[in-house]
């Protein structure tokens, strides 16, 4: 089973993807709404994605730190617009983007094609 670590500032978003993701067979290992938080608990929970909100990643940062503690983890940036935004999610290091404005059947497409990527079970 997938073990997935959330960080999104929108407690609706957490539960709305935490919800998909159950629908998907992939166990969710922790949440988050803040970067400091994000740190200290994926170095806890090692999952094997993570699935991070744009706007909590900080402006002077990029995701090394975040692969530092689990640098296993397939990286998942959501984006609320397509735009430079997309370049500049995987230019920090993601593996790959989903749009918050995306279907939620659009959205388990990608979180599955991103595990199948990777041969995560």
């Amino acid at each position: 089973m997938t073990r997935v670590f959330l960080a999104d500032g929108q407690s609706e978003a957490r539960s709305a993807l935490q919800l998909l993701l159950l629908d998907l067979k992939m166990e969710v290992v922790g949440e988050a709404a803040d970067w400091p938080t994000i740190l200290a608990q994926t170095a806890k929970a090692q999952p094997d994605m993570v699935v991070v909100e744009w706007a909590l990643i900080p402006q002077d940062s990029s995701l090394l730190a975040l692969r530092a503690t689990c640098p296993a983890a397939v990286v998942i940036v959501l984006i609320s617009h397509l735009d430079a935004r997309q370049q500049a999610a995987l230019s920090a290091g993601a593996d790959s983007f989903i749009s918050k404005d995306e279907t939620p059947d659009r959205v388990a497409e990608r979180l599955l094609a991103a595990v199948a990527t990777v041969r995560i079970y």
